[in-house]
């Protein structure tokens, strides 16, 4: 393992579940409860640029993926963490990053996982002639 990548295991502890280097991209597992404090980590003392988080419906469960761009080091970060089907829930991390409000919403609109604490959690889209709980990105539609 890198230093980079010893540097965020350092940092994170016991939130990291598992940590993979593959070239210049680092994947971090963490547990959807810490979510907040490894954002928090990479965003304000790392200093990475949010990019993006991407969702999806898996067999067993639900994933998020945080991506961030490390600039200074190169890298790019990507911190899955999993969401069991009966308790599509996790906190929002609008509080920390203002840019991450509309993807959340997306994901939100598109998969049904709700970000709690979220300012404004609506339908993005805008879809009015959705059926309620519908969400058009799960396998059972």
């Amino acid at each position: 393992m890198s230093e980079r990548g010893e540097g965020l295991r350092q940092g994170l502890g016991e939130r990291i579940l598992k940590l993979r280097e593959l070239g210049s991209r680092i994947y971090i597992e963490a547990l959807s409860r810490d979510i907040k404090e490894v954002v928090r980590y990479i965003f304000q003392d790392l200093g990475a640029r949010f990019i993006t988080v991407s969702g999806m419906e898996k067999e067993k469960d639900f994933e998020l993926i945080y991506h961030f761009a490390w600039d200074r080091e190169g890298r790019v970060i990507s911190v899955r963490v999993r969401l069991d089907k009966d308790n599509l829930e996790i906190e929002t991390i609008s509080e920390i990053i203002k840019g991450a409000e509309f993807i959340e919403r997306e994901i939100y609109e598109l998969l049904g996982i709700a970000f709690k604490g979220h300012p404004n959690l609506r339908p993005l889209l805008g879809m009015e002639n959705w059926r309620e709980g519908f969400y058009p990105l799960r396998r059972n539609k």
